[in-house]
């Protein structure tokens, strides 16, 4: 088991209840990062139905998620043969911080699409540079240290020396193989730094709310992204992620909606 398997462990307690040890290493700051708590709850969603892929999840983020053991309450909207509608809810010390909306469906992964995007251009990831501005602020065992990430030159520059409209590419990662599913797409739609920290000073950037499709079984192996916002304006910025399998194929597609937030006091970091 890999420290994301064990990290976004769901078990169940009784019918629609489950459990959940929230794990530091997946914080930024003092808050949980999205992706990984959409991770959790899609773990414990995913037990309640015979389909195994969350090919569209809502997911609205209410209040801080910290770490520590958590409750998730999920109630089944709709149960058919071709999809189960699932809602989960990420509950710690009584309160809801976290809701997902989530459709799961079986994909073929053998399946020929009649219309299919082209993939983005992107350099060989030995030509991409391994780099997280977040890093400096955070301490070395939260999750900039517990995601790979690899920088196109032009994001490189764009992320460290400013860019005129925003807009990141390369490739996402596990430190530990394992075989990429939806519960590490749901990880990887939310895993970069803010892409309006090419075009504004880097500031955290709370999620208010993430949709994401996966339309693709993934291949195994690093996952291209391309992240782009359409609008950045009264305080709020839209991001939008394309994640692509090393077969070339769209993998997961999403949007958030976000707030330009402060910039976090500095952490010393351990070395």
């Amino acid at each position: 088991m890999t420290m994301f398997d064990e990290a976004t462990t769901a078990v169940r307690t009784e019918a629609g209840r489950y459990r959940a040890e929230l794990s530091p290493k997946y914080r930024i700051g003092d808050a949980l990062n999205g992706g990984y708590l959409m991770a959790v709850l899609l773990s414990a969603a995913r037990q309640e139905t015979e389909h195994p892929h969350p090919v569209s999840t809502a997911a609205h983020f209410l209040r801080v998620a910290t770490p520590g053991p958590a409750e998730i309450a999920v109630t089944t909207l709709k149960s058919g043969r071709t999809v189960t509608v699932l809602r989960a809810e990420l509950l710690r010390d009584g309160q809801v911080t976290t809701t997902v909306q989530a459709v799961f469906a079986a994909l073929d992964p053998d399946a020929k699409p009649e219309h299919a995007p082209a993939a983005p251009e992107l350099p060989p990831i030995d030509g991409c540079v391994r780099l997280d501005p977040r890093a400096s602020r955070h301490p070395s065992d939260s999750f900039v240290y517990n995601i790979e990430l690899r920088f196109s030159p032009d994001s490189v520059r764009a992320l460290t020396e400013g860019a005129d409209h925003p807009e990141l590419r390369g490739y996402v990662n596990l430190p530990d193989p394992r075989p990429n599913d939806g519960l590490m797409l749901a990880l990887a739609v939310d895993a970069l730094p803010p892409v309006v920290s090419t075009v504004l000073p880097l500031a955290w950037a709370p999620t208010v709310e993430l949709t994401w499709q996966m339309r693709n079984v993934p291949a195994d192996g690093p996952l291209g992204f391309t992240a782009t916002a359409r609008q950045i304006g009264d305080g709020w910025f839209d991001e939008n992620v394309e994640l692509w399998d090393p077969a070339g194929r769209l993998v997961a597609q999403s949007r958030q909606l976000a707030r330009v937030g402060r910039p976090p006091a500095p952490v010393e970091t351990r070395m």
